[in-house]
């Protein structure tokens, strides 16, 4: 089979070509592209003669592999899936893999970095200092003690409930489904409703979809405390960014911190979480450590591997 490796993963060359040294052995044709490009005609090239394609958070539009009529596995090194267009691959029956699990740490430590960064200002403290301004005493807020709500209990959810148990926290949450490993934390399921208005800090764990695509709405947002702040390193899509930022600049939330937009940044000029008051955001790297990109580069040949032998594995359409 012609297996192409369609963008890079962040990680040495040399850890690339020894991955895929035992499908080559097998006698398989691997093939590495290592510039990455966002123009479709270049990925439909890239792609056409391909059996398996692999690619990491590029968008892969239906333009980019309809001619390709050898494709089996759209083989996504990434969580998420949504930059890709599953409905297209269905109708051509090709099946798409994920790496789930690779950035369970990563995300949840830096939710924990926004977290503090919004409650003890650091980003503006930092500024401060390295500015000269006189500025009177920056008083902050503890997490121990208070109650997080963490909406969406899967891997990440998990990983990132056990960090702020660690800090002391109290833990509730939302999820469609109750977790036994959720339960075992001490985290006790409430209603959407619930969590946000019980909640000192929410922070969001949701896949993106179309049940979740501005599941915090307005509505929803004003249920949050007025000192309570909220966190996303999962899809900007799922709340409301205008309705947040006009919240926050009325101080009817008291901050956020904000990993990921409606848009891969760079930002408009006039997206309006730019000018949101006491708001800590960084450019959708929750998942973006040296150790995520080794284990992701892993998981993503192990897909093929394992896709070849008749045993695959991640498999979600």
């Amino acid at each position: 089979m012609i297996i192409k490796l369609l963008e890079p993963l962040g990680v040495p060359s040399a850890l690339i070509e020894k991955l895929a040294s035992p499908l080559e052995k097998a006698g398989h044709e691997f093939v590495y592209y290592k510039e990455k490009t966002t123009d479709t005609k270049e990925l439909a090239e890239r792609s056409k003669d391909a059996d398996i394609v692999m690619i990491a958070n590029n968008p892969y539009p239906k333009e980019a592999f309809q001619q390709a009529k050898n494709l089996k596995l759209i083989n996504v090194a990434f969580t998420g899936v949504d930059h890709v267009d599953q409905e297209a691959a269905k109708a051509q029956n090709i099946q798409i893999a994920n790496a789930a699990g690779y950035s369970n740490t990563a995300v949840a430590e830096l939710v924990l970095g926004l977290t503090l960064d919004v409650l003890r200002k650091i980003s503006f403290g930092n500024q401060s200092v390295r500015l000269g301004e006189e500025v009177s005493i920056i008083q902050g807020n503890e997490i121990k003690g208070k109650t997080v709500g963490i909406i969406g209990t899967g891997n990440i959810g998990l990983e990132t409930a056990r960090l702020f148990k660690a800090f002391g926290a109290k833990l509730i949450g939302y999820n469609r489904s109750e977790k036994e490993a959720a339960k075992e934390l001490e985290l006790e399921y409430l209603s959407l409703e619930d969590v946000l208005q019980r909640s000192d800090i929410v922070s969001v764990h949701l896949p993106l979809n179309n049940e979740t695509t501005h599941l915090l709405s307005k509505e929803k947002l004003t249920l949050m405390k007025p000192e309570a702040i909220l966190i996303n390193a999962a899809r900007g899509p799922i709340i409301d960014n205008e309705a947040l930022a006009e919240l926050l600049n009325e101080e009817k939330i008291a901050g956020a911190g904000i990993d990921v937009f409606d848009e891969e940044p760079p930002l408009f000029e006039d997206y309006p979480l730019l000018t949101a008051k006491n708001t800590v955001l960084t450019p959708h790297v929750g998942y973006l450590t040296d150790e995520a990109m080794v284990t992701r580069a892993h998981i993503a040949f192990e897909n093929v591997e394992k896709y070849l032998a008749g045993n695959p594995q991640n498999i979600i359409q």
